[in-house]
């Protein structure tokens, strides 16, 4: 199986099918779902656009994908270049 296999299907070469893929994975709420879309990027030929955008270097940004352990700093560029946006909760609780 291939990296986009296991992504579900995006092509992983262009910043845009990266994000696709992130944004399906993150809006999917499925820990493992994520961590395979973050594993399937680490290993993509668009790491290095998203790294660019993302204005993290490219070598620490594939360390902590395939981790799992971004930091809060990086996982906010991820989303501001993916134009990933966290919904208001079910219940609008505001987060304390």
């Amino acid at each position: 199986m291939s990296n986009e296999e296991s992504a579900g299907g995006s092509d992983l070469d262009s910043l845009e099918g990266v994000a696709a893929c992130l944004a399906q994975a993150f809006e999917s709420g499925d820990a493992d779902v994520i961590a395979a879309a973050l594993k399937a990027v680490a290993d993509s030929k668009g790491l290095a656009e998203l790294a660019a955008a993302a204005g993290v270097p490219r070598a620490e940004l594939k360390a902590a994908l395939n981790s799992g352990e971004l930091s809060l700093d990086v996982t906010l560029a991820i989303m501001r270049v993916i134009d990933l946006h966290m919904p208001p909760s079910s219940d609008g609780a505001a987060i304390s």
